[in-house]
């Protein structure tokens, strides 16, 4: 990737201008039999989307907090870029009640409503389906990222330095993130072209360093699998085999 990215939208930016057309996210849920894969193209066009909904409809603002209340999914992922791209501070399970906006999915929706600022609703449905009814108290990801641009341009610059993502009650700026996801992505041999197998969350650092940032950082992608527990010794091996895994997460 490029030497001169800072923040984790760099790092797309960059990957879109390289290659676009490769893979980028393939997801699994081996609770429902869900797969989405996610071109780096197609990916970033979510985090633009996304990243004019923040903007735009939100009115989120660099130094805003979020908190992010949704498990490893491909949708979390897109979050997580386009609060990069606007330069909006992410915290992974982070207390509503503290926070300026949340996003938060089905099983968490209750404790959202602290929140006193926006809140998302992500139903994490197959296919990215809409909730039959929007949650009370909520707005539909689904039904209000469709309509927004598919190019994103941020009012203000975003400052590399400033916080990004706090995770494990570690706080890291985007320059940090990129310097740790490309150290990760050493550390755990990728190279342009890697295929890292995870079935860890989104809970931890290790869990989104080898679910999204040092595949990212690597110009490789990841094979992230939810629920893959219930895969079985013979399932994974056959996903390793028709995904053309090279590595896999500790």
């Amino acid at each position: 990737m490029n030497a001169s990215d800072r923040t984790p939208a760099d790092l797309l930016r960059s990957a879109l201008a390289a290659d676009p057309g490769r893979p980028l996210i393939t997801f699994y849920d081996d609770a429902t039999g869900e797969r989405v894969e996610l071109s780096v193209a197609t990916f970033a066009n979510w985090v633009a989307k996304t990243a004019n909904l923040l903007q735009g409809e939100l009115s989120a603002a660099p130094g805003d907090r979020l908190a992010l209340l949704v498990p490893a999914h491909w949708q979390t992922a897109v979050w997580l870029l386009a609060c990069s791209s606007v330069g909006v501070t992410v915290e992974i399970g982070g207390d509503p009640a503290d926070a300026d906006l949340v996003v938060a999915g089905p099983d968490t929706l209750e404790a959202g409503l602290a929140c006193s600022g926006e809140r998302i609703a992500l139903s994490l449905a197959p296919l990215g389906r809409r909730f039959p009814a929007a949650p009370a108290g909520y707005a539909d990801y689904a039904v209000e990222v469709p309509s927004q641009g598919d190019r994103f341009a941020p009012f203000v610059p975003v400052d590399p330095d400033a916080p990004a993502l706090v995770v494990d009650g570690t706080e890291r700026s985007g320059a940090q993130l990129v310097e740790q996801a490309r150290t990760e992505a050493a550390t755990l041999g990728l190279a342009p072209g890697s295929r890292l197998l995870s079935g860890l969350g989104y809970g931890d650092w290790q869990g989104l360093a080898a679910g999204l940032y040092a595949p990212l950082a690597a110009g490789g992608s990841v094979v992230l699998c939810r629920n893959l527990d219930q895969l079985g010794a013979e399932g994974l091996e056959k996903r390793v085999e028709s995904e053309r895994v090279t590595h896999s997460a500790p």
